[in-house]
């Protein structure tokens, strides 16, 4: 399964999406943002091997990231809780279980969404890395988790590579030749 250009972006890359609301947790609302953000991964090739809801609550999204992680999940996306309500408490359950963050993904996603609206910048989303998984904090808008996510798409399977201990490949990325200038910095 590929991208509308028929590219398949994440080969063997497995993924799951965490939904982190109160109301659609408890079944008073529908989850559209979560299986939009599935359905990306999806055409994208990914593998979405799990799915769930979980409340607002900081040690409930903890604890399930952590065992998200531990089942060797590659990419774990969180969608919800990441604005300034009271309840929004994702990005502090989230760095409460990373090892190192990755804030230009985060950047970058705010950056893409912007394009559409400057309230992406009230985003307080993270992303960052526990042991071999990618986690990254999504919106909790159906729009906005999809933007976020289209933003940081095509950056997803080097991250995921290079989490394996792929090595680094800068074949795609050309560096301008060395201009010949003759200083020398000491």
């Amino acid at each position: 399964m590929g991208n509308a250009h028929g590219d398949n972006l994440f080969p063997l890359m497995s993924a799951a999406v965490l939904t982190v609301s109160d109301r659609c947790s408890a079944g008073t609302a529908v989850d559209t943002a979560g299986p939009a953000a599935a359905a990306l991964l999806r055409q994208s090739g990914a593998q979405v091997v799990w799915t769930g809801l979980v409340p607002d609550e900081a040690a409930v999204i903890a604890e399930r990231l952590v065992d998200l992680c531990r089942d060797g999940i590659d990419l774990v996306l969180t969608v919800g809780g990441t604005g300034f309500g009271p309840r929004d408490v994702t990005p502090e359950a989230t760095r409460g279980v990373l090892e190192r963050e990755a804030p230009g993904l985060a950047e970058a996603m705010r950056l893409g969404s912007s394009a559409s609206t400057r309230r992406a910048f009230l985003s307080r989303a993270v992303v960052g890395v526990r042991g071999c998984t990618l986690i990254v904090n999504l919106p909790g808008s159906e729009g906005a988790a999809r933007e976020n996510l289209q933003a940081i798409l095509d950056l997803l399977p080097h991250a995921v590579a290079m989490l394996r201990g792929a090595a680094h490949s800068h074949l795609d990325s050309p560096r301008p030749a060395p201009t010949g200038s003759g200083e020398q910095r000491g």
